[in-house]
């Protein structure tokens, strides 16, 4: 005997012992007679057993069906069982899904994303854990979380990764600042030397920033105030404290507002990528993967 027996055959097996006709089993089970006359005479070969006696009268189990269809009955027991704890736990994952986001994604991209998964899905609970890029691998390595999203250039090997948005880090000061009537533009090295208001080590926009001055030939900034938020950041600038290298996405009204002012900067690359990160080897399912199509498709 070579492979284990179809599963609806098993099924015929038992309803014939049930219902005494294999037309009968047949049509419980919304198939035509022939095909369940084929299905149970495949499973005699496979099992080398005559199972189905048939008579004018109908169809009996002969001895050994009687005992094929009696651990029969259990098997599907249990399949049964387990396709309801299945759905059971694909019922708490499609009600709850847990993200975690770096700090400028969390402001400025995930709530929106969010609103339109949870008008897709009304009664989904979603739990999102604000943190800096440099965290949100470990979340998702502990099983903290389903899907995370990182403003950092760098992707640990271990996670899979996929383009959500994209962002420009840029230059801001308040219009009282010198830097604000400049017509020239920043070199790298001005900005590397001057003191800054900047994101704590382990942002991605810290990361992001250093690595484009090490890029352009400068050295690393050196930092006047470190904050834990772009709101902060923002904040200290409009107060006059110094300059700052900031998300576009967290300015906009600012700059429009005139609260702001943006410094052109030369010979430094400040774009970036914005990227959902998960681990490998692992398929995104459900409302985790239903919000990674939501943030494509509002790229897009």
């Amino acid at each position: 005997m070579s492979g284990l027996p179809d599963v609806e055959a098993l099924r015929l097996l038992v309803l014939v012992g049930e219902l005494g006709s294999l037309g009968k089993a047949a049509a419980e089970l919304g198939i035509a007679q022939p095909s369940a006359s084929k299905r149970v005479a495949t499973l005699e070969r496979r099992l080398g057993l005559a199972l189905i006696e048939r008579t004018r009268r109908g169809s009996t189990l002969t001895t050994d069906g009687q005992a094929v269809a009696g651990r029969s009955q259990r098997v599907l027991d249990e399949l049964a069982a387990l396709m309801a704890d299945v759905e059971a736990q694909r019922g708490r994952l499609n009600g709850t899904l847990r993200v975690a986001a770096s700090m400028t994604v969390a402001e400025y991209l995930v709530p929106p994303w969010i609103g339109e998964l949870c008008q897709e899905h009304p009664h989904l609970h979603v739990g999102l854990q604000v943190t800096n890029s440099e965290h949100v691998p470990e979340l998702l390595r502990s099983g903290a979380v389903e899907i995370g999203f990182i403003e950092s250039p760098h992707v640990p090997r271990d996670l899979t990764c996929k383009t959500v948005a994209t962002d420009r880090l840029i230059v801001v000061v308040a219009p009282a600042h010198p830097w604000a009537r400049r017509r020239r533009p920043l070199l790298a090295a001005e900005l590397a030397a001057t003191p800054l208001v900047v994101r704590e080590r382990g942002s991605g926009t810290r990361v992001a920033l250093e690595r484009a001055l090490r890029r352009a030939g400068a050295e690393e900034t050196r930092p006047l105030l470190e904050l834990g938020s772009a709101a902060a950041v923002r904040g200290a600038v409009i107060a006059g404290t110094a300059p700052a290298v900031i998300s576009e996405l967290a300015v906009g009204t600012d700059l429009t507002d005139g609260r702001l002012v943006r410094v052109d900067v030369d010979g430094v690359e400040l774009r970036r990528v914005l990227r959902a990160v998960w681990p490998s080897g692992r398929s995104l399912i459900g409302p985790a993967a239903d919000l990674l199509a939501v943030a494509a498709r509002r790229r897009a």
